[in-house]
């Protein structure tokens, strides 16, 4: 225990401060991703207010963010096309959230009180995405999600920012692919003679037999 105690101490003293370049990303990017989507979050949230949907259209939760202010995060209440971040911008832009970041977590959550964690998690934003979210999906012990979060506030900066932001945005591509090659396989295996047809290959079976 006393080593993990010193090894999240080293840590803390070797978390690098958001620099302004990352901070200049988060806004232009932020700001032209805010401009192309909130027609269809704003459409989103209609929709979902016109079904009465349980709760509203917006889940709103309060959230630990730079220097351990509280916020209220507020996300649509659907995933579809990715509806739920993107509608999560207007907080990158004013400065609760980064682009990318760790994950945002509630006051008091266990993983921001441990010994070291609480600075760290406190000299950075937390994320709109993330290196845990892009790689925990693996499986892989290493890629447990509080240690890729330790990573990034390691290493974090404009590269492996935007190279976080390409593999968030082809996760979702790679995903709609399988289901493509899922459903041409189903497909392939189906009979799509006439029904016709189909009989008389049946017919022919039974006689054989």
């Amino acid at each position: 225990m006393t080593g993990l105690t010193d090894r999240a101490r080293r840590l803390a003293d070797r978390v690098l401060p958001r620099t302004t370049a990352e901070r200049a990303l988060d806004l232009a990017l932020g700001t032209a991703l805010l401009a192309l989507t909130c027609p269809a979050v704003a459409v989103a949230a209609l929709v979902l207010t016109a079904r009465r949907t349980p709760g509203g259209a917006w889940d709103r939760r309060p959230r630990t963010g730079l220097g351990g202010r509280v916020f209220e995060l507020r996300t649509l209440r659907t995933r579809r096309l990715r509806l739920d971040l993107f509608s999560r911008l207007p907080h990158v832009v004013r400065g609760d959230l980064a682009l990318v970041g760790p994950a945002p977590l509630a006051p008091g959550d266990p993983r921001a009180t441990g010994p070291g964690a609480r600075r760290w998690r406190q000299e950075l934003r937390p994320g709109l995405t993330g290196l845990a979210q892009v790689r925990a999906r693996s499986g892989m012990p290493w890629d447990d999600p509080a240690l890729l979060d330790q990573h990034y506030a390691e290493h974090h900066g404009v590269v492996l920012d935007l190279a976080i932001l390409a593999e968030a945005a082809r996760n979702p591509l790679r995903e709609q692919l399988r289901k493509a090659r899922r459903t041409k396989a189903h497909l392939s295996d189906a009979d799509h003679r006439p029904p016709a047809c189909r009989r008389v290959d049946q017919a022919d079976s039974v006689s054989t037999d």
